[in-house]
């Protein structure tokens, strides 16, 4: 499986996308400062997967998911983890 995710740095709210085999050793990776592009931050979480079983489609996705349009549909895809606990009070479950 191929596997296309983001991770997100808990102090800063550094977001990182990426692309895997194995997810699980690849978010020790981060983790543990084994990748270059993360390495100057700490505690990397998991905040988004898909996963593909083509290789060339998750390649594909890992790099729309980069672009400008990427990022503005992850934005709406995931608003509300990203959006503040605070503004979330108003909403109900109805």
């Amino acid at each position: 499986m191929h596997h296309v995710y983001i991770i997100e740095n808990e102090p800063n709210n550094k977001r990182y996308i990426g692309y895997t085999t194995n997810l699980k050793r690849r978010l020790a990776e981060h983790t543990n400062h084994k990748t270059t592009s993360t390495s100057r931050e700490q505690k990397w979480k998991l905040i988004y997967c898909e996963t593909y079983v083509n290789k060339m489609d998750a390649l594909g996705r890992e790099k729309f998911l980069k672009s400008g349009s990427g990022w503005r549909f992850l934005k709406k895809h995931i608003a509300n983890y990203l959006a503040e606990p605070s503004s979330l009070n108003g909403l109900s479950n109805k």
